[in-house]
């Protein structure tokens, strides 16, 4: 099959945008030439270019085909508009009994020509978040300004330009000319297919993989620490920002000035990667170590000294700034800037900082005794969790708020319980981050996260399926890993109540939880079906419905019950049951109550009596002490009694009242089972 091979070669596109806009591409491209089947499709993307190789087929075959029309009666306005709507003439009509048909034909058109037809009309519609215009009167619109485009079927040149007619501002055509580094080496070259495009741009100091350009970063980095007995704090999300910055990475190692030394290694890290896109490092004890990384995009003759020194110099302006704020905040007590979080807005319906703090100090105090947390101290640590909000460092870094409470706590004399769970409430947010374990941490993250969700939700600002803005899917989640990961045994229902006094809201944030939870097992890929049923139990009642660590214990059960034979059989003969009494039932049922011991006539009817009394009694003992492996045991012992039951006895038996005996020890099984789990929500 023919290569087809893009590039689009413009000024520097942001580094948030590139990956983006591959994607983009490669979506335009496989839906307008849809004809030609591009596949095996490859993108590629970097700081002033994307670019797309694919194979397509050569040609789209010539087809025909027959459209039935208006009746050979219809008015004339019926027919001028079917034809108008198929773009044909008269003469391609042909009556065919009472109607006219269309007769309609397409020749055979190259991949060239449909490529040629179908780009301008591509580029001019490609979606970027943000675009702009250029070039006198030109309408067309790109990231930034579109300098060549490159489109090549098997290494010839498929010819089109920008123009539209409305548009004579912008006369960019295809071509075969692609640039090199923007310094090492300028000027534009011929390529001739995605192989000999990346090969040059290579040779001319071009990295178009962004993967090999990561790679790059990384492995560098890491060997120029590692040279000086240090490591690289890890920071997926600068890392693939610093690819998309350069074009040709040269890692280099600058100095930090002593002086600086005693900031917070929080600070110093964040504010390097704001500002500047630096990589923090450790020494091998874990503190923050006097050097820093960074990635130039060119070799210097002088092997970066030049280099270095100026960046040096800029971390040192930026530390200065950095420094202001942190001796400026410390001459200010946290507990002192409590009332000006009135005057900060949280949400308009919900109030300010300062009645979020409120609340969520008389819910931390509340939660704490459940959690076996002070609760002096947890009400303490809420009412100071958000005043540093209005302090100059977290205006400057709100990547630092609660980092930046603990140390103003401390410095405070505040107790060290109190200003980490400060730091710590607002975790975890999101899945690298741990979730907080101690205890007065734990109260006020689980405040803050259920005051959030039951604030929102009871005014209405519920996720749904194309935003999340507050970000309440990320605040469940939190609330689940803190129970889950904490072992915690409370009642969530309890917890949401202490948040709200409506039961509706509390109702529906703990559907909302519960229904992240499935998400969060499917996720890690466990039976999230298997989750399901056990909160369908019948046997549980009010106040056990909402134990996440049991009903997770309980689920584990199950599911090694039903990943032996045991448990399979079993559940099929579970279905067996149930599908016979959901058939049976809606003739004469249902057919509760307690099958009679005396219209038991086969030993296999006998038996499986015998042994649902025994699950029964076993069940509800095993369960009331949360041993679920036992229970799981003993319901496995039921399985042989059953088959044999469904291999011997007709449950359909001739006799009336021996029938509905059968079908009330169908009956009997099926609801002893559901005391465990409602297997009728197991899929598969």
């Amino acid at each position: 099959m023919p290569e087809l091979f893009l590039e689009l070669f413009s000024e520097e596109i942001p580094a948030r945008m590139q990956r983006g806009g591959a994607a983009e591409l490669e979506r335009a491209v496989t839906a307008v030439l849809a004809q030609i089947a591009p596949a095996n499709v490859v993108t590629w993307f970097g700081p002033r270019r994307i670019a797309l190789g694919a194979e397509v087929a050569a040609e789209v075959a010539a087809a025909s085909s027959t459209e039935r029309g208006p009746r050979a009666n219809a008015p004339e306005q019926a027919l001028t508009g079917f034809l108008r709507k198929h773009n044909a003439t008269r003469d391609q009509l042909r009556q065919e009994g009472d109607y006219w048909v269309l007769e309609k034909s397409a020749a055979a058109i190259s991949a060239a020509e449909l490529i040629a037809g179908a780009m301008p009309g591509l580029l001019r519609r490609f979606h970027w978040p943000k675009s702009m215009r250029w070039g006198g009167s030109s309408n067309f619109v790109w990231v930034r300004p579109l300098r060549r485009i490159i489109c090549l079927l098997d290494g010839v040149v498929v010819p089109f330009d920008l123009r539209d007619g409305s548009d004579d501002g912008h006369n960019l055509a295809s071509g075969n000319l692609t640039e090199g580094h923007r310094f090492h080496a300028p000027g534009a070259f011929a390529v001739s297919s995605a192989a000999d495009w990346r090969e040059k741009l290579a040779a001319h100091r071009v990295l178009v993989d962004a993967t090999d350009r990561k790679r790059v970063i990384a492995d560098r980095i890491a060997g120029l620490a590692a040279e000086k007995s240090l490591t690289v704090v890890d920071d997926p999300g600068l890392l693939d920002e610093v690819a998309g910055l350069v074009e040709w990475p040269v890692p280099h190692l600058g100095r930090i000035a002593d002086e600086h030394m005693d900031l917070p290694p929080e600070v110093m890290q964040v504010s390097m990667r704001v500002n500047q896109r630096y990589f923090a490092l450790r020494t091998a004890e874990g503190d923050a170590a006097p050097w820093f990384a960074f990635v130039a995009n060119i070799e210097a003759d002088d092997h970066g000294a030049a280099i270095i020194a100026g960046n040096e110099r800029v971390l040192r302006a930026r530390f200065s700034d950095a420094r202001h704020f942190w001796d400026l905040d410390r001459k200010t007590r946290l507990e002192s800037r409590i009332p000006a979080l009135d005057k900060v807005t949280f949400q308009a319906k919900l109030g300010t900082q300062g009645d979020r703090v409120r609340r969520l100090k008389a819910l931390a105090a509340r939660i704490a005794p459940l959690v076996d947390a002070d609760p002096v101290q947890a009400a303490r640590a809420a009412e100071l969790a958000k005043a540093d909000l209005v302090t100059g460092m977290v205006g400057e870094f709100p990547e630092l708020q609660g980092v930046m409470g603990r140390y103003y706590a401390l410095h405070d004399g505040e107790a060290r319980e109190v200003a980490d769970a400060i730091r710590d409430h607002y975790a975890p947010r999101g899945p690298a981050e741990a979730a907080p374990s101690a205890p007065v941490s734990i109260a006020v993250a689980l405040a803050d996260k259920l005051d959030q969700l039951t604030g929102f939700f009871a005014i209405g600002e519920k996720p749904t399926g194309s935003g999340d803005p507050y970000a309440l899917r990320r605040a469940a989640l939190g609330v689940i890993r803190i129970i889950r990961e904490n072992g915690l045994r409370v009642h969530l229902r309890d917890l949401l109540a202490a948040a709200t006094a409506d039961q509706a809201t509390v109702q529906a944030v703990f559907e909302f939880i519960v229904e992240r939870l499935t998400v969060q097992l499917r996720v890690e890929g466990a039976r999230y079906d298997i989750l399901n049923a056990v909160f369908g139990a019948r046997g549980l009642e009010a106040g056990q419905d909402d134990d996440l660590v049991a009903l997770l214990a309980r689920a584990e059960a199950v599911g090694e019950l039903l990943a032996a034979s045991d448990g399979t059989n079993l559940l099929a003969g579970y279905r067996r049951a149930a599908n016979i009494l959901r058939i049976e039932d809606r003739k004469d049922g249902p057919h509760s109550g307690a099958p009679d011991v005396d219209e038991l006539r086969s030993d296999e009817e006998a038996q499986l009596y015998t042994a649902a009394a025994a699950l029964t009694v076993a069940a509800e003992e095993t369960l009331r002490r949360e041993d679920y492996r036992g229970a799981m045991v003993y319901m496995a012992g039921i399985r042989a009694p059953l088959d044999a039951f469904f291999e011997k006895v007709t449950v359909n038996a001739t006799e009336p009242d021996l029938r509905r005996n059968r079908l009330r020890l169908l009956n009997q099984v099926r609801s002893i089972m559901d005391q465990i789990a409602d297997f009728s929500r197991i899929e598969g």
